[in-house]
């Protein structure tokens, strides 16, 4: 059975997630004009339904280049459609969100920072190391940032179980251990296995994002990139990764062959002191066991079930992006992490 959630622990978690006020910005702060650039990635809808719904931003429109892209969902419903040189060449347009597959999405943000934007790019961010680099560098001349799109920075258990290790409540953090399992398609199956590195390249970046928070920049990474599934395809559908660093390991594991995967999505940070478990990741379940007794947890085992914050999918995400815009807030996420995570990432998928 769960526990009550401490009250300090309740605050800090909804505040991190929610950014205190993720659906409600300041009167006297103008929305941000923002357009969608491409529809192609599998976060598209659930961003275009958080711009439309936030106060803080305008949507302008959605700038699709693939005419084969269908655009019947009714989170598009009165939407208006921009041509690049409309969407790229509108001064008043200060956001893009890059949403459009993933062989485009390097490239389309490449033009976005071109143009002087802001940009927040869903993940992965491709596969040119180099070429990202160049892309943050851009952006930090033009006085702008571009922010990642990995799905879990925002998530209040997640940020839980990190504040845990970041305080020292776990005692000294040796290992972590992540993984995602999820039954595809037969037809995603064929998308992915376009990129090495198969599930790993689809899902891992995500939990490597997170490894990278805790632990930093890994001394070595090593991938195992299988083909197990009774199916005739080439996807890697069974990886594994293991991250060393000074006085710690980390692995990430995805595949593709669980039924009812979501229900065993796992992040765990262990430590001298004892565990921090995030399992499942929906709904929100915390599980700590200490052996002694640190910050709002006691010494054992206990559950904690969090409500999840109010608001769109990724409130949290655009919340905060939208007071670095207005407010001038640092990033909670540097462009060093994120090169760091991308390189780390890339050596998971044997891409480096």
């Amino acid at each position: 059975m769960g526990e009550s959630i401490p009250a300090d622990l309740t605050r800090r978690a909804f505040l991190a997630a929610a950014g205190a006020g993720a659906v409600h910005a300041a009167s006297h702060t103008a929305k941000i004009r923002t357009a969608i650039y491409g529809i192609g990635h599998a976060h598209a809808l659930g961003k275009v339904q958080t711009v439309r719904q936030m106060e803080q931003f305008e949507l302008v429109g959605i700038c699709e280049p693939d005419s084969k892209q269908p655009r019947d969902h009714e989170v598009f419903r009165g939407v208006r459609w921009l041509s690049e040189e409309e969407m790229l060449g509108d001064a008043s347009l200060e956001l893009i969100v890059v949403e459009s597959r993933v062989q485009e999405n390097l490239g389309y943000a490449q033009r976005a920072v071109a143009a002087g934007k802001w940009v927040h790019l869903d993940k992965p961010p491709g596969v040119d190391l180099p070429a990202l680099r160049a892309l943050f560098a851009n952006a930090k001349r033009n006085g702008t940032i571009v922010q990642m799109g990995y799905q879990w920075r925002y998530h209040p258990t997640m940020q839980a179980a990190i504040e845990a290790h970041t305080k020292g409540w776990l005692g000294h953090t040796y290992a972590i251990r992540a993984t995602i399992n999820k039954p595809i398609s037969r037809e995603t199956r064929k998308e992915l296995a376009a990129f090495r590195g198969g599930m790993m390249f689809e899902l891992g970046c995500h939990m490597i994002d997170r490894v990278v928070a805790v632990l930093g920049k890994p001394i070595s990474v090593t991938g195992w990139l299988r083909h197990d599934a009774p199916i005739d395809d080439t996807l890697e559908d069974n990886t594994l990764a293991v991250f060393e660093f000074e006085r710690a390991m980390a692995e990430v594991y995805i595949a593709a062959q669980q039924p009812n995967g979501g229900d065993y999505r796992t992040f765990e940070i262990l430590g001298t002191n004892g565990t921090a478990t995030v399992r499942p990741f929906a709904p929100h379940r915390l599980m700590v066991d200490l052996k002694d007794a640190a910050g709002p947890y006691k010494a054992g085992f206990q559950t904690i079930e969090m409500t999840p914050p109010p608001g769109p999918p990724f409130a949290g995400d655009f919340a905060e992006l939208a007071r670095v815009i207005r407010e001038g807030e640092q990033p909670s996420h540097s462009a060093e992490h994120d090169l760091i995570t991308h390189e780390a990432f890339l050596k998971a998928c044997k891409v480096i």
